[in-house]
C-alpha cells in the first residue's frame, strides 16, 4: 500500500466553500503565529504488516522538553483520507480536547467507529474494532539544521551539520491514531491523508 500525505491549516475552500488554506510548519506560516494548538509541525503516516494504518498529527512544536502538552478545546482537528485519487476525502476522523468537571483534559475522535473514541490525555486509548488512540507531549522526531539553512542561504554554500539538530530537545504535542486499513482503503492499494486544524 502506498500512503501519500500532506499538512493544512485554516478553513478548507474546497469543502466549506469560502475560507484560505495555508500550509503550516514549525511556526513559520503567518496564519498560525501566536497560536500554537494550530500549527501543524508534521503530519505522518504509514501501514502497518498487522492490516493497521497509523496517523500521526504534531503540533504546538519547539515546546521546551518537560512542559505540558498544548491543548485547546476551540480547535479541531482532522485527518481525511482519499481512497479514490479524486482529491476529495471518502474518509475523515475529527478531533477535539476539552476537560472534565474535575479539570482533566481529555480526547475525543469521531469517524473512527459508530461510536466516539473518549478517553484521558496521555495515556493510549484502545477501542473496539482494534482502534487506539494517544495524545499527549511527544519528542520532536524532526530533524532540521536551521543554522546551517540560513547559512547556506546567505552564503550560497552548502553548510549543513548532521549533528545540529534545531528541533533537539523540543516537543509536540502529537494525536496518534491507529485504524484498520481495511476501514478507511475502500479496497485500494493507493490513498492520500492530510491533516488540518480549524477553529
Amino acid at each position: 500500500m502506498r500512503i501519500a500525505g500532506a499538512v493544512g491549516i485554516g478553513l478548507l475552500a474546497s469543502v466549506i466553500g469560502i475560507g484560505v488554506v495555508t500550509a503550516a510548519d514549525h511556526v513559520e506560516a503567518p496564519g498560525v503565529m501566536g497560536n500554537p494548538a494550530v500549527d501543524i509541525t508534521d503530519f505522518y503516516a504509514w501501514h502497518k504488516d498487522d492490516g493497521k494504518i497509523v496517523a500521526i498529527i504534531g503540533f504546538a512544536g519547539l515546546a521546551e522538553a518537560g512542559m505540558p502538552a498544548t491543548y485547546d478545546d476551540s480547535v479541531l482537528y482532522g485527518i481525511h483520507i482519499d481512497n479514490t485519487g479524486d482529491g476529495v476525502a471518502n474518509e475523515d476522523v475529527w478531533i477535539r480536547f476539552g476537560k472534565n468537571a474535575a479539570d482533566e483534559w481529555g480526547v475525543k475522535v469521531m469517524g473512527l467507529a459508530a461510536d466516539p473514541v473518549i478517553g484521558p490525555v496521555g495515556t493510549t486509548i484502545d477501542a473496539p474494532l482494534g482502534l487506539r488512540v494517544y495524545a499527549g507531549s511527544r519528542d520532536d522526531p524532526f530533524f532540521f539544521d536551521l543554522e546551517g539553512f540560513t547559512e547556506t542561504l546567505m552564503t550560497a554554500t552548502l553548510a549543513f551539520d548532521s549533528t545540529r539538530d534545531t528541533f533537539a530537545q523540543t516537543n509536540v504535542t502529537a494525536i496518534v491514531v491507529e485504524i484498520s486499513i481495511d476501514a478507511v482503503a475502500a479496497g485500494n492499494d493507493n490513498i492520500s491523508m492530510w491533516a488540518t486544524t480549524r477553529q
